[in-house]
């Protein structure tokens, strides 16, 4: 391999039971590959338990966290653990709302929202500067290894692979794609809180909903989603719908402030094994480079805390006890994940594309706290039961085959 010919195996990793000793040719503890969100809490992480490491993030762009809004409700934070997100918040409500064309909701359980500038200005102002390493595009990661386009390559104790998705192929996906702007307001729109889903719309192109974050009274998020069965994105149209929206409310456009779009997989099947094994490189994975994603809604913030706080606790960081803890991780949280996988495949298989809705319409129509549990991936047996319980919102001839496989 490269890395064994061009750089030593750097010791053993240094945690706070072992310090760095003075004659280790290997210039970092960690390398952390990929600057977006999951990579960038490891390094606050590091950065506050344990400054004795010396760490690199590497990002390909010059931002870190690229252009996204992240957001999370407070149930799937560990309130022990809100110190590392609490400074990146940009805004907090108390409660949001749903819209279905059955009923309309208000849920008491708070939603935070993190924009991307937040996370790049608090690793400037956090993290050492010669810990980060922006505008560096990476070729290759291996043990210990991170080789970059130009040719240039770090070496370290231990890599962290937080790249983005990687080869998804052997999982069976379906897709939220979404288009977003932050739009400014001639009047104040009047919304107290956000609305999460408002599935009131036209549905096109499978479940679609609008997405609305009040960050003031005059600046609000607006961003049309679809649950779709393809990635393919018109970034033309949904703006045209965001306007359309606007409109109907009597919201009058002053100024489009930023444009935030992506397609974020919706895990519903698939080989684990296969697609692991099809992105080479190191197991320290993490982020959606491991599948560590909320199976329902794609959110990976929850599972970026819970890693990187993981990490910072790990008494000795090597390559090799890296490797094991996070494909350890992430081989429980695929497990885990097996009864929101098959609500995933109900809604992409046995739902017609425009009933889709339905869903999700049959699960906000259950217990708050049950609610609380189904996003933050605490579901109890008792909520299963009330979960498959009621109506059902897809053709039971087309539910029973697929319950049957994931029995």
């Amino acid at each position: 391999m490269l890395s064994d010919r061009l750089s030593p195996i750097c010791g053993f990793g240094y945690g706070r039971l072992m310090p760095k000793p003075a004659h280790s040719s290997c210039p970092h503890d960690l390398a952390i590959a990929g600057g977006g969100l999951a990579g960038g809490l490891v390094a606050l992480a590091l950065t506050k338990l344990r400054p004795e490491l010396n760490i690199l993030l590497i990002e390909g762009g010059d931002h870190f966290g690229g252009n996204h809004i992240w957001s999370f409700f407070d149930s799937d934070v560990e309130p022990e653990h809100r110190w590392l997100v609490d400074p990146l918040i940009s805004r907090r409500w108390d409660r949001y709302d749903v819209h279905f064309p059955d009923y309309s909701r208000c849920l008491h359980n708070g939603y935070c929202s993190i924009e991307s500038d937040n996370l790049d200005r608090r690793l400037r102002t956090t993290v050492p500067a010669k810990a980060l390493k922006t505008g560096q595009m990476i070729e290759r990661v291996e043990k210990t290894l991170v080789r970059l386009v130009d040719g240039t390559e770090i070496s370290a104790a231990a890599v962290l692979d937080v790249r983005g998705g990687g080869d998804l192929s052997a999982l069976e996906t379906g897709w939220q794609k979404f288009c977003g702007q932050m739009l400014r307001l001639k009047q104040p729109h009047g919304l107290e809180q956000p609305v999460i889903m408002d599935a009131t719309v036209e549905q096109i192109d499978g479940y679609r909903f609008i997405y609305c974050l009040p960050f003031s009274d005059t600046e609000l998020f607006v961003e049309d989603t679809y649950y779709a069965d393809t990635a393919d994105l018109d970034s033309t149209a949904c703006q045209i719908r965001i306007a359309e929206y606007a409109a109907d409310r009597g919201w009058e456009i002053d100024a489009v402030l930023n444009e935030e779009k992506g397609q974020l997989p919706v895990l519903y099947g698939g080989d684990f094994e296969a697609f692991w094994n099809a992105n080479p490189g190191v197991d320290a994975r993490a982020g959606a480079r491991a599948a560590l994603i909320q199976p329902i809604t794609s959110y990976s913030l929850p599972m970026a805390v819970q890693t990187a706080i993981m990490i910072a606790a790990m008494p000795v960081i090597d390559q090799d006890s890296l490797d094991k803890k996070l494909r350890n991780l992430a081989t429980q949280h695929w497990k885990n994940g097996k009864f929101y996988r098959m609500l995933c495949a109900m809604m992409f298989k046995a739902a017609q594309p425009e009933k889709r809705y339905r869903t999700l319409q049959h699960t906000y129509a259950k217990d708050e706290e049950l609610i609380k549990r189904f996003y933050a991936g605490e579901t109890t047996m008792l909520d299963k039961i009330a979960l498959l319980s009621g109506k059902p919102p897809v053709p039971i001839s087309k539910a029973l085959p697929i319950m049957m496989k994931f029995l």
